[in-house]
């Protein structure tokens, strides 16, 4: 059987790129259908993209490569595919951008895309051998079939969320055909502490600045069972590395100064209960194992309340590691730009093979921005692939 183009993987960048190229065209998936990250994401609603989406959102090893794909084909213009096919949809913080009924709205639209333009779709089938060929790629697929294509595409995504079927496939072909990676390893992922010290104030969340690695980012911290969660510190884990520290800023912006003036009118209250008016009361229970917190207000002195803000804006942890691949977002890291051309997203050295998505070393930030990734990396292939 001859295609144009073969693409491997159903997901997001996959069928995006499917439903925007000519000619003949089969898209293979492994899963039992697509679009299945699609599905569960954003609480099933999808955060599909995100109005500030800018190449300083994003992590590589070349922090200019994702510039090209990003400004081609930008947030506003999936927005206006997501406009043209009638899907509603609302913004929630931060620009994050969120389908107002179902995830399985944007799998619609685009397994509408592929439709029109008589995309093959494969399910339940896998690659079993690529291999080059002369003018093109020979493929041999879970059911006996064997597939002659010009062009192929690897949209496979990285080892996030293995329950849904991810697997290192897109790393295995770049190392066949000799392009180099970069290390991989769970990104947008909850810390874990051995001890599991946060425990007793599981599900306690306040808002929080999360710094790792240099940067940080304020949004909710979420104390769980097995350590740090929320989108502070999904972001914050992007940029840290093993054995170092996080530091978190709980302080509540006005708490100093309240406490000072409530030493003045209540200094008989109790100094746990006051703190009780500006932070969580587990929480305070929790931090009074960690800081002395005896006595009434009017024992604290202003050197005394001033350590305590300074300790809650400087808390520094260190994790024991990440709840990993399990469930972790996205995969930090994979195909070393070095090996791509920016503009078409195919390989340099290896004519008519492409990565997009996931697989390629273009992390971005939490709140859309890998979805966007997607989207304009998919977009950028097809524009190379359609000629």
């Amino acid at each position: 059987m001859e295609f144009e183009t073969v693409i491997i993987g159903a997901g997001a960048a996959g069928m995006m790129c499917a439903g925007h190229l000519d000619g003949r065209t089969l898209v293979v998936d492994h899963a039992k259908a697509p679009g299945e990250k699609i599905r569960i994401s954003g609480g099933g609603r999808c955060n599909f993209t995100n109005m500030y989406c800018d190449p300083g959102a994003f992590l590589s090893q070349n922090p200019h490569f994702a510039k090209s794909a990003l400004a081609r084909y930008t947030q506003w213009d999936f927005i206006a595919l997501v406009d043209a096919h009638g899907i509603p949809w609302h913004e929630k913080t931060l620009g994050q951008l969120f389908c107002d009924t179902s995830a399985k709205d944007i799998i619609a639209m685009l397994r509408g895309l592929m439709q029109a333009r008589g995309v093959a779709l494969s399910l339940h089938t896998r690659v079993e051998d690529l291999r080059a060929d002369t003018g093109g790629y020979a493929l041999t697929l879970s059911d006996g079939r064997r597939l002659r294509a010009g062009r192929v595409v690897i949209a496979t995504g990285g080892k996030s969320i293995p329950k849904m079927g991810a697997t290192g496939y897109a790393y295995d072909i770049a190392r066949q055909f000799g392009l180099p990676l970069t290390d991989t390893r769970p990104a947008l992922v909850p810390f874990t502490f051995p001890d599991r010290r946060f425990a007793e104030i599981s599900g306690v969340s306040v808002p929080a600045r999360v710094a790792a690695g240099g940067t940080a980012f304020e949004e909710a911290l979420l104390f769980t069972h097995r350590g740090l969660s929320g989108p502070a510190v999904l972001q914050a884990s992007s940029y840290w590395e093993e054995g170092a520290p996080v530091t978190l800023d709980i302080l509540p912006a006005d708490m100093l100064e309240a406490l000072r003036a409530q030493r003045q009118t209540a200094g008989r209250r109790n100094m746990t209960t006051e703190l009780a008016r500006h932070l969580p009361a587990r929480l305070v229970d929790h931090l009074a194992g960690l800081f002395d917190l005896s006595g009434n207000l009017a024992d604290w002195s202003d050197a005394r309340l001033t350590a305590l803000a300074d300790g809650l804006r400087q808390w520094e942890l260190t994790p024991g590691g990440t709840e990993g691949y399990r469930t972790a977002e996205v995969t930090l890291g994979g195909v070393d730009t070095d090996a791509l051309s920016s503009r078409t997203m195919a390989a340099r050295d290896m004519p008519g093979l492409y990565f997009i998505g996931e697989a390629v070393d273009v992390t971005g930030w939490l709140g859309g921005y890998n979805f966007q990734w997607a989207w304009s990396s998919a977009m950028a292939a097809a524009a190379d692939l359609n000629g």
